[in-house]
């Protein structure tokens, strides 16, 4: 009857309800009830009011990434974005200015960081309710931010995105560094890693028993002392006497490589904005192309399809006219914290002397097991097959490139799971 009389539009106000026949003797508990609802549809019909001016933004709100801080809001200016593009350009070569963490604490949703970019992802948002900031600073080149979560343990956030979160990471790190890796014709020894600063990729590498000799070319030294400080399980690879760190330029890294030095190069980069939109051009793909030993593999992280297709398609494309003979295709696995819950990985081949390409989806050898615990497999009896690499089923044609789709085997699901 309450709520008939709420939505019957009439001017009742508190008290009136609460003397109402069909309210009286309900208490405190239930006039605090009920005055709730009465200021929740003044509220309503005042927002709705289309005579009603716009009121002013609140300063917590921006329009691109997030940042943290749980209790007490920041009182840094906010931050807006500003994009100079070129029309008609492919996304990957936009530029924007990058954002600071502490644009990306909404003043309306106290103790969340919500994840927004215009550019990226627009019209949507991560949330993640934050209990604690572990850390909170500024390199040469971007922001950093770790802070504690309540549902994804502790969050490394560089520029108000998030990179990865002690809960989902592993998702991503054994999908990019094993399918490369287990799919390559002659056991990997030498392997380069560019970007990667948290270590994740590191510790996958490393189980490989074949790999005598890890480079990682990592731009910010200050992602590599954080991870170390606040992800231990994450950069454990670090540690390991076969890894050599470069804090350096990773494109001029790359270019200084002698040719056909890598058996496999894999590139753990962020989203195509600010110091990192070269990592998906053409002039980097080259140099990895030279810097590859025939038959080597190179993996690069390769975006969202549900949010980035065009770009994806731009760079299949790219890749195909730099590895000519070998072979070019697209993975991507689930990963709750990343945009749409999915990213993806263009994995590129360099053709042998004889011809003989890699075929990502039929590895030659099974992905190695992490020291003490079990396979991650499927417990169901029945064949596990879906599509991994490839588009899935029902995306739009218009926006699938023209690379093999193909279904891996069940072996290969277990070097995804």
């Amino acid at each position: 009857a309450t709520r008939g009389a709420l939505h019957k539009g009439g001017p009742l106000n508190a008290r009136e309800l609460r003397t109402a026949p069909q309210n009286q003797g309900h208490g405190r508990s239930s006039a605090r009830i009920i005055a709730h609802h009465v200021a929740a549809r003044e509220h309503d019909r005042r927002r709705c009011d289309p005579t009603r001016a716009s009121p002013a933004p609140s300063p917590h709100f921006f329009h691109r990434r997030r940042n943290p801080r749980a209790v007490p809001q920041s009182s840094a200016a906010p931050v807006h974005l500003t994009v100079r593009a070129v029309p008609n350009a492919p996304l990957h070569r936009r530029t924007a200015e990058q954002t600071s963490n502490d644009a990306c604490v909404d003043g309306t949703m106290n103790g969340w960081f919500s994840e927004i970019s215009d550019e990226m992802w627009p019209g949507q948002a991560m949330s993640l309710k934050m209990t604690e900031v572990l850390y909170k600073g500024k390199s040469d080149f971007q922001d950093v931010m770790v802070f504690q979560s309540q549902s994804y343990g502790k969050v490394l956030i560089l520029d108000g995105v998030i990179q990865a979160t002690e809960r989902d990471e592993f998702s991503y790190q054994e999908m990019i560094a094993h399918l490369p890796l287990c799919s390559i014709h002659e056991p990997p020894k030498k392997v380069l890693v560019v970007g990667g600063g948290d270590g994740g990729v590191l510790r996958e590498i490393i189980r490989h028993p074949t790999v005598e000799h890890l480079d990682i070319a990592e731009i910010d030294g200050m992602v590599i002392e954080v991870s170390k400080k606040f992800f231990p399980g994450m950069s454990c690879g670090f540690d390991d006497p076969r890894v050599h760190v470069n804090v350096c330029d990773g494109i001029k890294f790359v270019g200084d490589a002698p040719e056909g030095t890598y058996d496999a190069v894999i590139v753990d980069s962020s989203d195509p904005v600010g110091p990192a939109s070269v990592l998906f051009e053409k002039p980097f793909f080259e140099k990895i192309y030279r810097a590859l030993k025939p038959g080597g593999v190179l993996t690069t992280q390769g975006e969202c399809i549900w949010l980035h297709a065009e770009l994806i398609k731009d760079v299949l494309e790219m890749c195909k006219g730099i590895f000519v003979g070998g072979s070019v295709q697209y993975g991507y696995c689930s990963i709750p914290t990343y945009p749409s819950g999915q990213i993806g990985f263009v994995m590129c081949s360099k053709p042998t002397a004889e011809g003989k390409t890699v075929d990502f989806s039929k590895p030659v050898r099974p992905p190695p097991v992490a020291p003490g615990k079990p396979p991650r497999v499927c417990s169901s009896g029945a064949e596990v097959r879906f599509d991994a690499l490839g588009f899935p089923g029902g995306f739009p044609a218009r926006f699938v490139p023209s690379v093999a789709h193909t279904r891996p085997s069940a072996r290969m699901a277990r070097c995804i799971i």
